[in-house]
């Protein structure tokens, strides 16, 4: 018999935050003790480790009253780290557009100087960097998709105008290759192996 995998610790802080928004109540560490395992499968002994890194991100607040800690989370409620997060990915998004534009701008530059071996492996190599920051941009939205909803859709939203700019981008060296080929009667496979392009490049 396999042994049963355990719970990450990503895994357990999502399902902590659950708890807070589906309940809209103030807690007790007791509380959440008896909640947590019951409710959400996170082990007794990992539930003040839990909390108290939520809390230390800001993504759960805390108060002393009297001599009892409080604890809350309610949807929708400005926590300072998560809004940094999320412009902290916004800032990114927006940054790789420019990028693509420039890039895009080059690439007509490169069709008029009948193009430049050196210059098009390092177009190629920043997009598949500018491809990578996309996929950690799309893992962000992920994780914070529990968080705040409304935001979320709005980075979605960012994140399609950044694939339709990706597929701009790889029209973009369709037709270079095809001019490139008409310009100089070589074949596709000759002209992705000259300019290291990728054979499974495509639109997104």
């Amino acid at each position: 018999m396999s042994k049963k995998k355990g719970v990450s610790l990503d895994e357990k802080r999502m399902r902590m935050l659950q708890i807070f928004y589906e309940k809209k109540e103030f807690f007790t560490l007791k509380e959440l003790e008896k909640i947590a395992p019951r409710e959400k499968g996170i082990v007794l002994q990992s539930v003040k480790d839990v909390l108290q890194g939520l809390v230390d991100d800001g993504l759960v607040r805390s108060e002393k009253i009297g001599t009892t800690i409080y604890f809350w989370r309610f949807p929708g409620e400005n926590i300072t780290a998560t809004e940094s997060r999320i412009a902290d990915t916004n800032k990114k998004i927006v940054e790789t557009e420019f990028k693509f534009q420039k890039i895009k701008e080059d690439i007509e530059k490169e069709k008029k100087l009948k193009n430049n071996t050196e210059e098009k492996t390092k177009l190629l190599e920043e997009v598949e960097l500018l491809k990578k920051e996309e996929q950690d941009i799309k893992k962000l939205i992920v994780k914070f998709s529990e968080v705040d909803p409304d935001v979320i859709a709005e980075m979605d939203e960012k994140a399609q105008k950044y694939k339709d700019v990706a597929n701009v981008w790889t029209d973009n060296v369709f037709a270079l290759q095809s001019w490139c080929r008409n310009k100089f009667n070589i074949s596709n496979q000759e002209l992705n192996k000259q300019f290291n392009i990728p054979e499974d490049l495509d639109y997104k």
